[in-house]
């Protein structure tokens, strides 16, 4: 008896380590679930049928230029969602509303690991946006 409870014990620890981390940094799953693409050089979002959510999602990508192009589109029905993009250095080379479309290109940073940050704020509707090294 004595065995079974340890083991399950441990393995109740191990489900609250697990749920606790990884995700990209996001310490529990989206609300919803976006279509990312996270490879060097190239980051894609979309999500589409996004309903009253309000969570900050992070992912790191590796841009092994200074810069980057990007194109985004937006159909947002409610609430807000905005898009920051940090280079390697921390610093913000890319900010913007992401209920417009269009495309962009960051300003120049320190090539590496960069983190997007993709901030919904009771947001219903559906968004994507690209990223590619400059």
């Amino acid at each position: 008896m004595r065995k079974i409870i340890s083991l399950l014990t441990a393995y109740l620890i191990l489900m609250a380590i697990g749920c606790s981390t990884g995700n990209g940094g996001n310490p529990l799953p989206p609300a919803f679930q976006p279509h990312v693409v996270d490879s060097q050089d190239d980051f894609q979002f979309a999500v589409t049928g996004v309903s009253k959510v309000t969570q900050t999602l992070t992912y790191q990508w590796q841009n092994t230029g200074a810069a980057a192009t990007g194109d985004q589109t937006g159909s947002v029905s409610a609430g807000g969602v905005m898009i920051k993009v940090l280079d390697a250095s921390s610093s913000t080379v890319y900010s913007a509303d992401l209920n417009s479309s269009g495309s962009f290109v960051s300003t120049t940073g320190t090539a590496g690991l960069w983190t997007i940050q993709v901030v919904l704020s009771k947001t219903s509707g559906a968004m994507s946006f690209h990223l590619q090294k400059m």
